[in-house]
């Protein structure tokens, strides 16, 4: 389907392991192309041939992301290994990136893979950042992760929403895994794009769409209904948690995957907060989301090891 708000833009949907990407070629006057977002680390060799592919011979000066989860910066590293790109990201996190705190960053948090890379420039809601020959007001998204950004160009209708509003749905709510407030905050992101004249949303995840009001009512919905029973989000987000993991490492033996679990700091105050009684910890509590997903047909098991299943 062509979408005349992306004109001269290139977007590379990748699935869920990796976050999608918009590529922004640069214009006369510009000293190279803005990509945001970068996927996974381990998909960084296809992320450097996209984007070398769809450069086409220009340089690129920057990556912009809207949030620091592995699955949307994992390939900064990369691409400034290659293209000596700059890495600009949400103020709110840069101090920890530049220091590498990952004891205090997502992917640390989560037991995630992501490689370390130098942060060239912060962005700051209320900023506007010229790519492209278009101007991308940076807009605040707080919710799914307590700094993460969008990028609006309101000329053309388009926004680039990483995780904070997808087509269908909503993405895990990962400060409330905390004890922190998060639901209202990510209502207050949904509200915030329905009051802006948006016509095409590049999502973090699956397809571009144009269905904005039919999006921000089953967010609204999703993130109600958690509010509610915010138990049922912490086992949402046990699962998936625990299908990401099994996206990273392939294939691996049960017990690999149980101490694992027993290890994440975030799985552990999720135990804390929400952990039942019939599992005796985060390891067990995360047994039992193994077999849910195998029910669902998410997961396999083949002897003593367990993999992930598309």
């Amino acid at each position: 389907m062509q979408f005349s708000s992306l004109e001269g833009l290139r977007v590379f949907e990748r699935g869920w392991l990796s976050s999608n990407q918009v590529l922004i070629p640069a214009q006369s006057g510009e000293a190279g192309a803005v990509l945001i977002d970068s996927g996974h680390g381990l998909h960084s060799e296809q992320t450097v041939a996209l984007v070398r592919a769809g450069l086409e011979g220009q340089g690129l000066r920057a990556v912009m992301n809207t949030h620091l989860h592995s699955d949307h910066c994992g390939g900064n590293a990369r691409l400034q290994r290659v293209f000596g790109a700059e890495a600009w990201v949400p103020q709110g996190e840069a101090a920890l990136a530049r220091q590498w705190e990952e004891d205090l960053l997502s992917h640390g948090l989560s037991g995630q893979y992501c490689p370390r890379f130098k942060v060239h420039h912060t962005l700051v809601a209320g900023d506007t950042v010229e790519a492209g020959g278009r101007a991308w007001e940076v807009l605040a998204a707080p919710g799914h992760d307590p700094h993460a950004l969008m990028f609006f160009d309101r000329t053309q209708g388009l926004l680039v929403s990483g995780d904070a509003l997808w087509q269908r749905g909503h993405a895990v709510v990962f400060p409330e895994l905390q004890g922190e407030s998060g639901f209202e905050e990510a209502l207050w992101t949904v509200d915030t794009v329905a009051s802006l004249p948006v016509r095409c949303v590049v999502p973090g995840h699956g397809a571009v769409f144009e269905s904005v009001r039919e999006a921000v009512v089953q967010a609204r919905a999703r993130l109600q209904q958690w509010r509610h029973d915010p138990a049922s989000h912490a086992r949402h987000a046990l699962r998936v948690l625990l299908k990401y993991h099994l996206m990273e490492v392939r294939r691996e033996p049960l017990a690999a995957t149980l101490i694992w679990a027993s290890g994440v700091p975030l799985l552990r105050r999720m135990w804390d907060l929400y952990g039942p009684r019939r599992a005796a910890g985060p390891a067990a509590w995360c047994e039992l989301a193994l077999l849910e997903l195998l029910d669902r047909g998410l997961a396999r098991r083949v002897g003593d090891e367990v993999m992930d299943s598309a």
